[in-house]
């Protein structure tokens, strides 16, 4: 949500795909991609924004303190990046997802936008649950 140099963000990717692979993660027997070269992440977020409001995105904890330490000028990007998570979720109709405490309230968002959808369009999207992980 941050703007970002080129060249930093083409070795952030780097970086970052290096420490999945470091962890373990092998990719012969997962599928391990760049989300930007899905376009579908970025047109579901747009179909799920437009069902959301804005009221319930503004009550996340998260925006209130990034927004308050951003001297009140958060971004749209900040603002709705929830509703970009719960297009990733939802995209690969995930029925379980693992998140950190911090996280929960987002994945209740995606849950809403599930039903909310589902409600208006029918049963599409499963109602994603959380594994929480013990530490």
């Amino acid at each position: 949500t941050m703007p970002k140099e080129p060249t930093a963000l083409r070795q952030n990717i780097l970086d970052t795909t290096a420490a999945i692979l470091a962890c373990g993660i092998d990719p012969k027997k997962c599928f391990l991609f760049r989300q930007s070269l899905v376009p579908e992440h970025a047109e579901l977020a747009w179909i799920l924004g437009c069902l959301t409001n804005v009221p319930r995105l503004l009550r996340l904890p998260q925006w209130k303190m990034k927004d308050a330490s951003q001297n009140n000028e958060g971004t749209v990007g900040l603002l709705t990046y929830p509703v970009l998570q719960a297009a990733d979720i939802l995209l690969y109709k995930s029925t379980h997802v693992p998140v950190g405490e911090d996280q929960v309230l987002h994945l209740e968002l995606a849950q809403d936008i599930a039903q909310h959808f589902n409600k208006k369009y029918g049963e599409f999207f499963p109602v994603p649950k959380a594994i929480l992980s013990e530490l």
